[in-house]
């Protein structure tokens, strides 16, 4: 059996992913700050791990406790989908003059430097089970969002060049890197006026997180063995305007 490790698994895209895996006959092993919710449809058949990424002692703590899990078998896939999207007081987007210098350390440390962590640490073991890295990175990475913060924003656009970057280092390895860059996806984390948005997308619909979590799987599957340094864009056609 394949196993797949997923952090931000709690909810939404992440959760949607770890059932989507289950469904698909692999094993999954899920990390958050939360514990997986009751009545998980998939909370007998997958372990999950308690660590909050903001804290750097936590991520080594996460990974021993992964290893641990794999008892000496391969991963075969990291999804790395651990977000932070901090808002003001009153919920308004936070811009480059907004809020505390400790916002944006909270946000690189949960939206990057944990990707960067667990890509590393687990390279041998992705080796070793011919595996492949997907970074969920964001609209928002790449234009200015109405919604979403620019601490928010940058850290994507630098999970962007990071996934070129691993794509580039890890290849020789046998592990493919690629990228997932949801739009507006049906999640808790949408902001009032996200319907506003939604005119403007040519499907004229939000995506589900079923739908990401489908992109997910076939960048993990052998369907994309020759798939590697790509960003798929999920959004509905949002970006052809």
């Amino acid at each position: 059996m394949e196993t797949v490790f997923i952090t931000g698994a709690s909810r939404g895209i992440g959760h949607a992913t770890a059932k989507y895996f289950v469904e698909h006959g692999w094993r999954a092993i899920t990390c958050s700050r939360d514990e997986v919710p009751d009545g998980c449809p998939v909370r007998e058949e997958h372990q999950h791990i308690t660590a909050d990424l903001r804290k750097r002692e936590n991520l080594g703590f996460a990974a021993a406790e992964l290893y641990r899990i794999l008892a000496g078998e391969p991963l075969h896939a990291l999804v790395n989908n651990a977000g932070y999207s901090p808002k003001s007081d009153d919920g308004a987007r936070l811009g480059c003059l907004d809020g505390d210098l400790s916002i944006w350390d909270d946000v690189f440390a949960i939206n990057f430097f944990a990707a960067v962590y667990f890509s590393r640490t687990l390279t041998k073991s992705l080796a070793r089970g011919e595996g492949a890295i997907v970074n969920i990175t964001s609209i928002a990475g790449h234009r200015v969002h109405p919604f979403a913060g620019s601490a928010y924003s940058t850290s994507k656009a630098a999970l962007s060049g990071l996934t070129r970057e691993l794509a580039a280092d890890l290849a020789p390895l046998g592990i493919r890197v690629n990228a997932v860059c949801p739009g507006e996806i049906n999640t808790a984390i949408l902001s009032p006026g996200t319907e506003k948005l939604v005119e403007r997308i040519p499907l004229r619909r939000l995506g589900s997180p079923e739908e990401v979590a489908a992109v997910i799987h076939y960048l993990c599957s052998p369907n994309s063995s020759y798939v590697n340094g790509a960003e798929i864009p999920v959004n509905g056609g949002q970006d052809v305007f």
